[in-house]
């Protein structure tokens, strides 16, 4: 049932919970497990309330004594309190059920031993699918948790793992109360997992014991010290910029099978997607993107866990400055100095597409209930959030934004916060008023675009500078960016001989639709003049015709990564939108791409690049162009140096893109190992990536694909075999794959994420097209049946994207003038996917 803000605020008005003691049985079956909670709380004397509890059944309730009729009180997701004590002690005792779909308490078997795995994923309302719970996050408690196991298994939570009391087969583990926290971050990781420990010292001298965990059959893989090294560098930049000791007593972090997210916060026992537990050889920018993740939880344990916001309006409060603290600290205390390289390529450009969205959202977004929330884990409350917030400390000074922080943290640990509580502290450390900044930045929607407009005379003496700040017709707000303009000229001496290096940068405040920049009159035009140099401001940018001109001669000879990322931020802005020719920008990546030296920039320019070769090249041109690029990265890769970053990530995208028979014949060549590219290893998820290619061209099949899982008999090997088998380029075999997502629907998460991907990858787009009317036909009561992580994923994974034309459109239209009112989450995540669509018409009306 969807909670709404209004009886969120109704309940915190009634009561205060103090605390929970929760006893879970875990050794009755595989489909449910018992699950008793004992609750004390005050409250308004008289008042009636509810509390939430998704259960299986409910043998009993016990309200200060009194025995309530589960028949009356429970509806299965809710059990309604009447006639409350001004001191209340619940008790509820009930069984829940284990989840397939990453969601509540999760089980999963391994295929390799058998052993059965769990965890707990809580946020945002799902705590109430293994305990009753008042679930919104400003009635914190401590939580007591009994947990009744195989005595062979390792269980964790947020309190230390105490010695556990072993009858028989089984044992008992009596967790220590938490700290008063909220329930989403609580947690339950149970199974045979096993572990390595370290320790590091607090800065306010505690030993804080260090885990990390994983399946045991993956535990050879698992790379510790790694791990155990970004921790102890995050825990010593958070605490001295934070001012405030590490918040809990240990800091486990548990790599867990059929996650759906990248991780999540819980107090002191954070948990991540397995896909971090490298069994293969992986290129840098997922390494990297594993330490930000890693800095992005630590950084919870304060903005979210230990200060928590009070309603998920202020979600921002969290994912927000998780974001930014994750990348500065990745930044200026770990090896990832270009970490702001990466934020901009990734995040940024994350942050840009969802803001042109139609369901585009201030910072601040309104969150009438829980359905709204789940929607808007999103780019705007991660990136543009994080994006903002770096130009803040670029607007107030960022040792003034510390303070702040230090601050906010001492005001308000434990409890619960909103957006004025943070703009309070920061006003009194900056001296600046932020009603305004707020105003036009949190409280608005919509992306600026800055263009340069300058003028020279005969000499190449500029006469005038000014910076022209727009926005579109449907957000038209204009904003204060704190920016920055560098100066780029091609050195012809020294080290960088040849290279474009920065020769001169001011900085000024951008703060109308035209700003004038008189310090820049007079000085020489340079070869290439770069708006929102280093990236402070957050705001599309275009080149001047001379400056475009350059960095399309001399992408690849920019000195330093950040200017170079920045252009191709901008080159791709301009085909997304339908200004520049798609066919251009292909053009300038292949150019380009073999000089990039960060992993993470390649890694996105390829993920682009293979956007624009499906959605945005003009229709008649759009196979020959991909063969064409196709060959390209084959030849990029044979180039490349052997075994490099790039040569991997150059063969990986060829792969995915190989079409012709003799594409389709180098890939079986490199599949059988014998693809002649010096320094290319075929190692076991590589040849999953080459053979589901040769099934997507019909080389291979279901044969092929199952003595491929026989060789690799593991959970990575069947989730890519989920995928090569909805990949198989038959209507027979593609309504099979629709049938085992959407008809049946018992996949669980992992298995159904494969399965969507494999059943969209096509090289003629025409055996999608009899399923849309089978998508329309089947979404609303997808929504209405199925939970959320499973609805939203068929909803915007099953979109016909690929199918870019009118007719989509019109169908998508067709379906939302049916659509209630009572669904407005589902109409934003097909008004979003049909956006898609429009713009993709538009690129391709331009590339023509």
């Amino acid at each position: 049932m969807n909670l709404t803000r209004d009886q969120a605020r109704e309940r915190a008005s009634l009561i205060a919970v103090d605390s929970y003691n929760v006893t879970l049985d875990l050794t009755g079956g595989d489909t449910v497990f018992s699950s008793v909670t004992v609750v004390r709380f005050r409250a308004t004397a008289g008042a009636s309330t509810f509390i939430d509890a998704i259960t299986d059944s409910v043998h009993s309730v016990t309200l200060n004594g009194v025995e309530l009729d589960p028949r009356d009180v429970s509806d299965g997701v809710r059990i309604q309190l009447p006639q409350l004590a001004a001191t209340n002690v619940l008790t509820i005792v009930a069984d829940a059920l284990y989840m397939n779909t990453g969601e509540g308490l999760h089980r999963f078997v391994d295929p390799v031993d058998g052993e059965v795995y769990l965890y707990s994923q809580f946020e945002v309302p799902d705590s109430r699918r293994m305990f009753a719970v008042f679930e919104q996050p400003d009635l914190k408690a401590t939580f007591t948790f009994n947990i009744t196991a195989p005595a062979h298994w390792d269980v964790i939570s947020n309190s230390p793992t105490p010695e556990p009391l072993t009858v028989g087969q089984n044992a008992t583990w009596n967790f220590a109360p938490t700290p008063v926290i909220s329930s989403y971050i609580t947690a339950l990781i149970a199974g045979p997992y096993q572990n390595v420990r370290s320790e590091l010292t607090s800065s306010d001298g505690r030993t804080v014991p260090l885990g990390v965990f994983a399946r045991k059959s993956l535990m050879q893989y698992l790379d510790a010290e790694n791990i155990f090294e970004l921790t102890r560098q995050g825990f010593e930049f958070y605490e001295q910029q934070f001012g405030t000791p590490y918040p809990f007593a240990k800091y486990d972090q548990l790599f867990v099978p059929e996650f759906n997210a990248g991780a999540m916060e819980n107090a002191g026992a954070v948990t991540f997607l397995e896909t971090y537990v490298f069994r293969s050889k992986v290129t840098d920018a997922v390494v990297e993107r594993r330490a930000i993740t890693i800095l992005h939880e630590l950084a919870h344990m304060w903005f979210g866990d230990l200060v928590t916001m009070r309603w998920w309006n202020d979600l921002w409060l969290n994912e927000s400055f998780a974001e930014f603290m994750s990348t500065l600290a990745a930044a200026e205390n770990t090896r990832y100095t270009n970490a702001w390289t990466t934020f901009s390529s990734m995040e940024k450009s994350w942050a840009y597409r969802q803001d042109q969205l139609p369901s585009t959202h201030p910072i601040v977004a309104e969150i009438k209930d829980l359905d709204d929330v789940l929607v808007n884990f999103d780019g705007i409350t991660y990136a543009k959030g994080a994006s903002v917030l770096r130009q803040l400390v670029a607007w107030v000074g960022q040792e003034e934004f510390m303070a702040g922080v230090r601050a906010y943290f001492g005001r308000h640990a434990w409890g619960n916060t909103e957006l004025a509580d943070l703009l309070r502290e920061l006003e009194v450390s900056s001296g600046r008023d932020l009603k305004n900044w707020s105003a036009l930045w949190l409280e608005t929607a919509g992306v600026n675009t800055l263009r340069p407009q300058i003028t020279v005379d005969d000499d190449g003496i500029i006469t005038g500078f000014a910076v022209l700040q727009s926005a579109v017709r449907e957000y038209p707000t204009l904003r204060p960016h704190r920016a920055a303009i560098g100066f780029y000229n091609l050195a012809d001496e020294g080290e960088n001989s040849g290279k474009l290096v920065r020769t001169h940068r001011v900085e000024l405040d951008v703060d109308s639709d035209r700003t004038e920049v008189p310090e820049l009159v007079g000085m020489a035009r340079p070869a290439l003049v770069l708006l929102n140099d280093d990236d402070l401001a957050y705001a599309k940018v275009r080149l001047d015709e001379t400056s475009l001109a350059v960095a399309k001669a001399h992408l690849k000879d920019f000195a330093d990564s950040l200017p170079r990322t920045l252009v191709w931020g901008s080159a791709w802005d301009a085909a997304r939108d339908g200004e520049t020719p798609a066919r251009e920008y292909v053009d300038l990546v292949l150019a380009n791409i073999a000089a990039e030296s960060d992993s993470s920039v390649v890694t996105v320019l390829l993920r682009q690049l293979a956007t624009t070769l499906a959605f945005y090249i003009a229709q008649d041109h759009c196979q020959a162009v991909t063969e064409q690029t196709a060959d390209m990265l084959f030849t990029l890769a044979g180039q490349a140096a052997p075994g490099s970053d790039s040569q991997l990530q150059f063969v990986k995208s060829f792969g995915s893109l190989a079409r012709s028979p003799q594409q389709l014949d180098a890939v079986a060549q490199l599949f059988t190992g014998d693809g002649g590219l010096a320094g290319v290893e075929v190692d076991q998820d590589l040849r999953w990536e080459l053979l589901t290619s040769l099934v997507t061209g019909g080389r291979k099949g279901a044969a092929d694909i199952e003595a491929e899982l026989a060789r690799d008999h593991t959970q990575t090997g069947e989730l890519a075999a989920a995928g090569a088998r909805a990949a198989i380029p038959t209507a027979e075999d593609k309504t099979a794959a629709w049938d085992a997502v959407v008809v049946a629907g018992d996949m669980p998460n992992a298995a159904q994420r494969s399965a969507i991907s494999g059943f969209v990858r096509v090289n003629d787009t025409k055996l999608l097209e009899p399923f849309v009317a089978k998508y329309f036909a089947a979404i609303r009561e997808v929504w209405a049946t199925k939970s959320h992580e499973i609805s939203s994923t068929i909803v915007t994974g099953l979109y016909p994207s690929q199918l870019v034309a009118q007719s989509t459109i019109d169908a998508t239209d067709a379906f939302l003038s049916e659509l209630g009112a009572d669904t407005p989450s589902l109409r934003r995540l097909v008004l979003e996917s049909r956006d898609g669509v429009v713009r993709a018409l538009k690129a391709r009306a331009a590339d023509k």
